[in-house]
């Protein structure tokens, strides 16, 4: 979970982003007026009581970016880190993501300054109905649908969904997304973002011509989304031979044993001290020398000052904005196939619209069928990136931010501007 911030905030980076997708579409000034900023933007003052009777006071935000292709998508994080302008970067990402994928939904992000890993399970409840509470007039599931994210999960949201159905005094399911299964949840959920990195690994090493089976892959960042993902390679044949998380590094060039890892990490809550694995720096597991490196912690992981170092084929964003613009200009340099975060990572959103439909119609799937339509949407977006990324001759960020930044222009010449 290490970041750095190097290059500028995230804010900066999504707007850089925007302003490089809008160039090559060549948009016009009224369409990027109408469509860079967020819409909404929600500050809230969270006074909680702690479990030593004391109130202690934390800050809470909510972004809507844009509803103009759907209600607003998004998931809450709780971090020390939190700030408004990284709030409002990660609600800009989610729009052209959702875009990407092409999902009926717009992006907001929501999240709270605070240290989950220090706080009760009473205290973070607590917490969790107050920010409901401050957040209530935005949310819903016609208007902005949350979901987990950073040191949120299914309790969360369920904490979530009763505050919010309490004041409506009845169920409502689809408020959130990421639910517990005996709640509305979706099958197939908890793992979606790990699955979808997965897929668009596979397409690639299909369009470079790589054989994914004995690929070398490092990890960096093994919580939900890098744990899955790693499984997943594992499964498919390739050696994942390095991972990180907050804690430390592990690394073997014959390949661990990613079931093994999992469980001590369950048992742990770290991977550092894996048995048949040798302990090594984080900086070492971004400079390994492998065919594909998964960022899948938080943002500016890779920034000018590390670039250089990158030695591996592909880098998979499984994180949200994991690689600067300015690293992303390094990694072009150098030959690297990049697969952006609004592509990689869109395959947690892509099941959150399936549970959203499966709420609102009342009407439950298989696993399988989650899979295999997420599989399909991955393969389709993945397929039309990469048609642009080849027509356009521009770098795959751009041609991903192209694909959302233009169905969203698109969405708003339709709709026109009101009044």
């Amino acid at each position: 979970m290490l970041t750095t911030k190097i290059n500028g905030n995230a804010y900066d980076v999504a707007l850089e982003n925007f302003d490089a997708a809008a160039d090559a579409l060549a948009l016009d000034n009224d369409t990027r007026e109408a469509i860079k900023y967020p819409e909404r933007v929600l500050t809230v003052s969270l006074p909680v009581r702690m479990d030593d009777g004391r109130i202690h006071r934390f800050e809470g935000y909510r972004v809507q970016h844009s509803m103009v292709r759907g209600p607003a998508k998004g998931g809450i994080r709780y971090h020390p880190q939190v700030t408004l302008d990284e709030v409002k970067a990660l609600a800009t990402w989610m729009t052209w993501k959702c875009a990407v994928v092409n999902i009926p939904f717009g992006g907001a992000k929501g999240g709270i300054t605070c240290d989950p890993k220090h706080m009760s399970q009473g205290e973070l409840e607590r917490m969790t109905r107050r920010y409901t509470s401050a957040i209530l007039p935005m949310i819903g599931p016609k208007q902005d649908i949350p979901a987990p994210d950073v040191y949120t999960n299914a309790q969360t949201m369920a904490w979530v969904m009763d505050t919010y159905s309490a004041t409506k005094g009845y169920p409502v399911p689809g408020v959130v997304t990421g639910k517990p299964i005996s709640l509305g949840g979706s099958l197939g959920r908890s793992e979606a973002t790990g699955r979808g990195v997965f897929y668009t690994i596979q397409s690639a090493c299909e369009h470079l011509h790589r054989e994914l089976k004995g690929s070398t892959v490092a990890v960096q960042g093994f919580g939900n989304v890098g744990s899955i993902t790693a499984q997943m390679l594992h499964e498919a044949g390739a050696r994942v031979i390095a991972v990180s998380d907050s804690t430390g590094c592990v690394y073997n060039p014959h390949g661990l044993n990613i079931p093994a890892l999992m469980h001590l990490k369950d048992l742990t809550g770290r991977v550092e001290g894996f048995p048949e694995a040798e302990n090594i720096r984080h900086a070492d597991l971004l400079a390994m020398d492998c065919d594909v490196l998964v960022p899948a912690a938080l943002e500016n992981a890779i920034h000018s000052d590390n670039a250089a170092a990158v030695r591996a084929r592909i880098v998979a964003e499984a994180a949200n904005g994991p690689v600067t613009p300015a690293a992303d200009r390094v990694l072009e340099s150098m030959g690297v196939f990049l697969i952006p975060d609004i592509l990689c990572n869109a395959g947690g959103v892509t099941v959150s619209y399936f549970e959203w439909v499966q709420d609102e119609q009342h009407l439950f799937w298989e696993a399988q069928d989650v899979y295999r339509r997420l599989e399909r949407v991955m393969t389709i977006a993945f397929r039309d990136v990469l048609k642009l990324h080849e027509e356009r001759n521009v770098p795959m960020r751009i041609a991903a931010n192209m694909l959302g930044v233009g169905r969203v222009a698109e969405a708003v010449h339709l709709r026109g501007i009101y009044p």
